[in-house]
Protein backbone atom coordinates (compact mmCIF):
# COMPACT_ATOMS: atom_id res chain seq x y z
CA UNK A 1 0.00 0.00 0.00
CA UNK A 2 1.40 3.65 -0.50
CA UNK A 3 2.82 5.26 2.29
CA UNK A 4 0.17 7.52 4.01
CA UNK A 5 1.35 10.09 6.75
CA UNK A 6 0.04 12.98 8.87
CA UNK A 7 2.35 15.64 9.19
CA UNK A 8 3.58 16.99 12.53
CA UNK A 9 2.80 20.36 12.42
CA UNK A 10 -1.41 18.95 11.15
CA UNK A 11 -1.39 16.72 14.29
CA UNK A 12 -0.39 19.22 16.44
CA UNK A 13 -3.14 21.66 15.17
CA UNK A 14 -5.86 18.72 14.85
CA UNK A 15 -4.83 16.25 17.55
CA UNK A 16 -7.85 14.04 16.36
CA UNK A 17 -7.43 13.94 12.94
CA UNK A 18 -7.61 10.62 11.53
CA UNK A 19 -7.64 9.10 7.98
CA UNK A 20 -9.56 5.69 6.67
CA UNK A 21 -7.60 4.52 3.60
CA UNK A 22 -8.42 2.03 1.08
CA UNK A 23 -6.21 0.99 -1.94
CA UNK A 24 -7.18 -1.24 -4.80
CA UNK A 25 -7.35 -2.68 -7.75
CA UNK A 26 -10.64 -1.65 -10.15
CA UNK A 27 -12.46 -1.28 -13.04
CA UNK A 28 -13.49 1.96 -13.72
CA UNK A 29 -16.46 2.57 -16.01
CA UNK A 30 -20.33 3.31 -15.93
CA UNK A 31 -22.02 2.82 -12.82
CA UNK A 32 -23.89 0.12 -13.12
CA UNK A 33 -28.40 -0.13 -12.29
CA UNK A 34 -27.52 -0.91 -8.67
CA UNK A 35 -25.65 2.34 -7.91
CA UNK A 36 -27.47 4.44 -9.90
CA UNK A 37 -30.42 3.04 -7.80
CA UNK A 38 -28.58 3.40 -4.34
CA UNK A 39 -27.50 7.20 -5.56
CA UNK A 40 -30.93 8.02 -6.35
CA UNK A 41 -31.84 7.02 -3.40
CA UNK A 42 -29.93 8.47 -1.29
CA UNK A 43 -31.19 12.12 -2.92
CA UNK A 44 -35.36 11.01 -2.12
CA UNK A 45 -34.06 10.70 1.13
CA UNK A 46 -32.49 13.96 1.62
CA UNK A 47 -35.17 15.75 0.09
CA UNK A 48 -37.63 14.28 1.63
CA UNK A 49 -36.42 15.55 4.98
CA UNK A 50 -38.38 17.92 6.92
CA UNK A 51 -35.36 20.37 7.39
CA UNK A 52 -32.99 18.70 4.95
CA UNK A 53 -30.50 21.85 6.05
CA UNK A 54 -30.50 20.08 9.56
CA UNK A 55 -27.97 17.66 7.43
CA UNK A 56 -24.84 20.20 7.38
CA UNK A 57 -24.63 20.29 11.22
CA UNK A 58 -23.93 16.75 11.56
CA UNK A 59 -20.82 16.18 14.10
CA UNK A 60 -18.25 15.09 11.03
CA UNK A 61 -19.28 18.29 9.14
CA UNK A 62 -18.74 20.78 11.95
CA UNK A 63 -15.56 18.83 12.56
CA UNK A 64 -13.62 19.50 9.18
CA UNK A 65 -15.00 22.94 9.38
CA UNK A 66 -13.63 23.83 12.79
CA UNK A 67 -10.42 22.04 11.28
CA UNK A 68 -9.99 24.23 8.60
CA UNK A 69 -11.01 27.30 11.01
CA UNK A 70 -8.06 26.21 13.05
CA UNK A 71 -5.66 26.18 9.96
CA UNK A 72 -6.59 29.35 9.06
CA UNK A 73 -9.03 28.76 6.18
CA UNK A 74 -12.77 30.60 6.18
CA UNK A 75 -14.95 27.24 5.87
CA UNK A 76 -17.74 29.37 4.47
CA UNK A 77 -15.46 29.42 1.46
CA UNK A 78 -13.20 26.61 1.69
CA UNK A 79 -15.84 23.45 2.11
CA UNK A 80 -15.33 20.00 2.64
CA UNK A 81 -16.25 18.20 -0.38
CA UNK A 82 -19.07 16.10 1.59
CA UNK A 83 -20.21 19.57 2.79
CA UNK A 84 -19.85 20.44 -0.91
CA UNK A 85 -22.01 17.64 -2.22
CA UNK A 86 -24.84 17.86 0.26
CA UNK A 87 -25.37 21.35 -0.26
CA UNK A 88 -26.36 20.51 -4.08
CA UNK A 89 -28.83 17.33 -3.28
CA UNK A 90 -30.72 20.61 -0.40
CA UNK A 91 -30.66 22.60 -3.69
CA UNK A 92 -32.24 19.93 -5.63
CA UNK A 93 -29.29 19.96 -8.22
CA UNK A 94 -28.55 15.63 -7.29
CA UNK A 95 -25.14 14.21 -7.02
CA UNK A 96 -22.90 14.49 -10.37
CA UNK A 97 -22.84 10.95 -12.26
CA UNK A 98 -18.99 10.60 -13.27
CA UNK A 99 -17.94 7.06 -13.26
CA UNK A 100 -18.63 3.93 -10.99
CA UNK A 101 -15.74 4.47 -8.73
CA UNK A 102 -16.45 8.34 -8.22
CA UNK A 103 -19.70 7.66 -7.70
CA UNK A 104 -19.48 5.31 -5.08
CA UNK A 105 -16.63 7.46 -3.48
CA UNK A 106 -19.18 10.56 -3.36
CA UNK A 107 -22.09 8.20 -2.18
CA UNK A 108 -20.58 7.21 0.81
CA UNK A 109 -18.93 10.73 0.94
CA UNK A 110 -22.23 12.01 1.90
CA UNK A 111 -23.40 9.61 3.75
CA UNK A 112 -20.74 9.37 5.87
CA UNK A 113 -19.96 13.15 5.99
CA UNK A 114 -16.84 13.08 5.78
CA UNK A 115 -14.90 14.34 2.72
CA UNK A 116 -13.02 11.42 0.75
CA UNK A 117 -9.89 12.55 -2.03
CA UNK A 118 -9.69 9.72 -4.44
CA UNK A 119 -6.53 9.05 -6.43
CA UNK A 120 -5.02 7.18 -9.43
CA UNK A 121 -2.36 5.19 -7.72
CA UNK A 122 -0.63 4.90 -10.87
CA UNK A 123 -0.43 8.55 -10.73
CA UNK A 124 0.92 9.19 -7.15
CA UNK A 125 4.96 9.11 -6.73
CA UNK A 126 6.10 8.16 -3.49
CA UNK A 127 4.67 8.23 -0.02
CA UNK A 128 1.70 10.76 0.76
CA UNK A 129 2.30 13.04 3.80
CA UNK A 130 -0.96 14.82 4.98
CA UNK A 131 0.04 18.54 5.30
CA UNK A 132 -0.88 22.08 5.97
CA UNK A 133 -0.70 24.01 2.45
CA UNK A 134 2.40 26.24 1.92
CA UNK A 135 2.51 29.79 0.71
CA UNK A 136 2.53 29.92 -2.64
CA UNK A 137 1.29 26.27 -3.41
CA UNK A 138 -1.30 26.17 -5.99
CA UNK A 139 -3.19 23.01 -8.45
CA UNK A 140 -5.49 23.03 -10.93
CA UNK A 141 -8.28 21.15 -9.38
CA UNK A 142 -11.10 18.88 -11.16
CA UNK A 143 -13.18 21.16 -13.55
CA UNK A 144 -11.67 23.94 -11.25
CA UNK A 145 -9.78 27.25 -11.51
CA UNK A 146 -6.34 26.61 -9.39
CA UNK A 147 -6.82 26.57 -6.56
CA UNK A 148 -4.98 28.53 -3.68
CA UNK A 149 -3.77 25.69 -1.28
CA UNK A 150 -1.88 28.18 1.05
CA UNK A 151 -3.43 26.99 4.95
CA UNK A 152 -5.70 24.21 3.20
CA UNK A 153 -4.81 20.91 4.37
CA UNK A 154 -3.52 19.10 1.20
CA UNK A 155 -2.33 15.14 0.30
CA UNK A 156 1.38 15.48 -0.93
CA UNK A 157 3.53 13.29 -2.89
CA UNK A 158 7.05 13.48 -4.14
CA UNK A 159 5.93 15.72 -7.08
CA UNK A 160 3.66 18.39 -4.52
CA UNK A 161 0.19 18.61 -3.47
CA UNK A 162 -2.22 16.32 -5.68
CA UNK A 163 -5.10 16.42 -3.35
CA UNK A 164 -7.40 17.89 -0.65
CA UNK A 165 -10.86 17.55 1.17
CA UNK A 166 -11.63 20.39 -0.85
CA UNK A 167 -11.07 19.24 -4.19
CA UNK A 168 -8.43 16.77 -5.96
CA UNK A 169 -6.09 18.30 -8.75
CA UNK A 170 -6.36 16.85 -12.15
CA UNK A 171 -2.63 15.25 -11.94
CA UNK A 172 -3.79 12.34 -9.52
CA UNK A 173 -7.29 12.28 -10.79
CA UNK A 174 -9.04 8.58 -11.52
CA UNK A 175 -10.29 8.25 -15.21
CA UNK A 176 -11.45 5.60 -17.64
CA UNK A 177 -8.30 4.42 -17.47
CA UNK A 178 -7.75 4.00 -14.25
CA UNK A 179 -6.93 0.28 -13.14
CA UNK A 180 -5.84 1.12 -8.76
CA UNK A 181 -6.93 3.45 -7.05
CA UNK A 182 -6.27 5.08 -3.48
CA UNK A 183 -9.59 6.47 -1.27
CA UNK A 184 -8.27 8.50 1.47
CA UNK A 185 -11.12 9.42 3.73
CA UNK A 186 -10.36 12.39 6.23
CA UNK A 187 -12.19 12.44 9.98
CA UNK A 188 -11.29 15.79 11.64
CA UNK A 189 -13.46 13.89 14.61
CA UNK A 190 -11.43 11.19 15.25
CA UNK A 191 -11.79 7.39 14.83
CA UNK A 192 -14.91 7.30 16.40
CA UNK A 193 -16.68 3.79 17.01
CA UNK A 194 -19.56 2.07 15.88
CA UNK A 195 -21.68 2.48 12.47
CA UNK A 196 -20.54 6.63 12.92
CA UNK A 197 -16.94 5.46 13.07
CA UNK A 198 -13.65 5.72 10.96
CA UNK A 199 -13.67 2.00 10.79
CA UNK A 200 -17.15 1.60 9.64
CA UNK A 201 -17.17 3.98 6.85
CA UNK A 202 -13.66 2.35 5.29
CA UNK A 203 -15.15 -0.78 5.48
CA UNK A 204 -18.31 0.41 3.88
CA UNK A 205 -15.85 2.03 1.48
CA UNK A 206 -14.04 -0.85 0.53
CA UNK A 207 -17.57 -3.16 0.10
CA UNK A 208 -19.00 -0.85 -2.61
CA UNK A 209 -16.32 -0.53 -4.72
CA UNK A 210 -15.83 -4.38 -4.30
CA UNK A 211 -20.08 -4.10 -5.78
CA UNK A 212 -19.81 -1.64 -7.97
CA UNK A 213 -16.14 -1.67 -9.45
CA UNK A 214 -15.55 -5.03 -8.97
CA UNK A 215 -12.33 -4.60 -6.90
CA UNK A 216 -9.89 -6.98 -6.15
CA UNK A 217 -6.23 -6.69 -3.76
CA UNK A 218 -8.32 -4.35 -1.39
CA UNK A 219 -5.79 -3.27 1.09
CA UNK A 220 -7.62 -1.01 4.47
CA UNK A 221 -5.67 0.96 6.86
CA UNK A 222 -6.76 3.86 9.66
CA UNK A 223 -3.76 6.60 10.51
CA UNK A 224 -4.21 8.59 13.18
Amino acid sequence: MIGIQIAAEMKAKCPNLALGCVEAVVKTGAAPAGLEEALRGYEERIAKLPQPRAVLEAAAIVATRAGYKVLGKDPARYRGSAEALLRRLIAAKGMPRINNVVDVINLVSVESRMPIGLYDAAQVQGAIEFRVGGAGETYKGIGKYDLNLEGLPVFADALGPHGSPTSDSERTMVTEGTKRVLAIMVSFGGIGSGTGGLEHWTQQLAELLEKYAAATEVEKRIVS
